[in-house]
């Protein structure tokens, strides 16, 4: 019964560990193009420099389309691995 108990524990540490520490943001690997401007290994929100939003994504992640400035307010479209598109409606772009 003891050593059930110390298994038990130990599983429950190991469970609270791998919530508690959590996963290293990275940046996406590849070019995210957005307007003009090529980003390499993207991560984080970018702002549009031009109207209608131009988004070309060559990374291994999908880019999100916002309709405000700063990746703020409801997602216009995405812009999945290997796609570009034009959005009439769309101010910044987040890499996943």
């Amino acid at each position: 019964m003891r050593q059930l108990c110390k298994a038990l524990g130990a599983v429950v540490l190991a469970a609270v560990v791998g919530v508690a520490v959590p996963g290293s943001a990275q940046a996406a690997t590849g070019d995210l193009k957005v307007g003009f401007t090529t980003y390499h290994n993207p991560r984080g929100c970018y702002e549009s420099d031009i109207f209608p939003l131009i988004v070309g994504n060559q990374t291994d992640q999908v880019a999100n389309v916002y309709d405000r400035p700063g990746c703020q307010g409801p997602i216009a479209g995405q812009v999945k691995r290997g796609e570009s598109k034009t959005f009439e409606f769309g101010a910044s772009v987040r890499i996943q």
